[in-house]
């Protein structure tokens, strides 16, 4: 968890693009699902900023405490992912769609057993 916390930081340098990406959306007046997507993914970051570095909140180690904060965080993360799949799929390729598809799926294969683990680790 220090290592994530240490280099997760990085992450949230990919709001950059994402600004970017809404300011291009607009300039060059494409679909406004765009522009929503990228305000999904950007939502995103600023709930997980606020709740890791800001409130503190160890929603993850502890979800039967703090349950509430997790909806809005999953309900996002669930959105973000969603668009980052069907928006390469619809609009560029549907490799490239299916490529995030797997991606996505190993990324919830690596949440559940995770989570799975730090959950047998307290009750061992």
């Amino acid at each position: 968890m220090t290592i994530l916390q240490r280099v997760g930081k990085f992450y949230f340098l990919l709001a950059i693009p994402a600004v970017y990406g809404i300011f291009l959306v607009q300039q060059e007046n494409k679909a406004a699902q765009y522009s929503i997507f990228l305000g999904i993914f950007l939502a995103f970051l600023a709930l997980e900023a606020l709740y890791d570095y800001v409130l503190k909140i160890p929603f993850r180690e502890n979800l039967k405490k703090y349950w509430k904060p997790a909806i809005p965080y999953l309900a996002l993360y669930y959105a973000m992912n969603y668009g980052f799949v069907v928006m390469v799929w619809k609009n560029y390729s549907q490799i490239g769609g299916a490529i995030m598809l797997g991606l996505f799926i190993v990324q919830i294969i690596v949440n559940i057993s995770t989570h799975r683990l730090k959950n047998t680790d307290k009750t061992s």
